[in-house]
């Protein structure tokens, strides 16, 4: 698993919780000015060109869900490659989850309650501006719009990207292996700039959301 920390709480939920229902559909849209490459787990990649969008379902019950944007990516016929930030294997259609900093869009469908829950973590560090939001059954979404690869403070910084603390200094303060962590300098950095997203592994509080299970999601790179 490429995350630096665990998933939240919130997204931990016992699969047999869950109640039948349709497939959710969730939609990726590229608003950036450049090409990306969408990566998604579970539903493997594709490259989009600005303006470019592309959908696929997720099964009920699905857990550990994420999608987030590779950047500098280069592939052969064969959909093997490199990328610059997001990189899942040297793959084009991911297999698992991507290397660290990207800017994350997690979510876990009909869990306790009937709920699914959604977050956009910041924990892994932040390569693209993100929207994550429900486009069924009128509930709120989230937003991580800020320049915070402009703004990054210069312990963090990586190409095109922002680096997360853990992985920078991999000590227990920012890594929170213990589970006793709290919010450091850099996790308020992030926080700041993006109060809807996860900025250390403990901000559940503020961070995850939920929405009536079984509709659908949009997640909008440069929104």
């Amino acid at each position: 698993m490429a995350s630096s920390r665990r998933l939240p709480v919130s997204l931990l939920f016992f699969p047999f919780l869950f109640t039948l229902s349709h497939a959710a559909t969730i939609t990726v849209i590229n608003r950036c000015s450049r090409t990306l490459w969408a990566a998604a787990s579970p539903g493997g990649g594709r490259r989009l060109d600005s303006g470019q969008t592309w959908t696929f379902n997720v099964n009920p019950g699905t857990t550990g869900g994420r999608v987030w944007a590779r950047t500098g990516c280069s592939f052969d016929a064969a959909g093997r490659g490199r990328c610059e930030t997001g990189d899942c294997g040297g793959l084009l259609e991911c297999r698992g989850y991507g290397q660290a900093p990207n800017t994350l869009a997690e979510y876990a469908l009909n869990q306790f309650s009937n709920l699914d829950f959604f977050d956009i973590s910041l924990v892994d560090g932040f390569n693209v501006p993100m929207d994550f939001s429900p486009t069924t059954g009128g509930c709120r979404g989230i937003r991580c719009a800020a320049d915070i690869v402009g703004q990054c403070p210069a312990e963090l910084r990586a190409p095109s990207a922002c680096r997360d603390p853990c992985n920078v200094f991999k000590t227990d303060n920012y890594c929170c292996n213990s589970g006793s962590c709290t919010p450091t300098n850099y996790s308020r950095f992030f926080k700041e700039r993006c109060p809807d997203a996860y900025s250390y592994p403990k901000d559940d509080a503020t961070s995850t959301f939920t929405c009536r299970a079984g509709g659908n999601y949009r997640v909008v790179f440069c929104p």
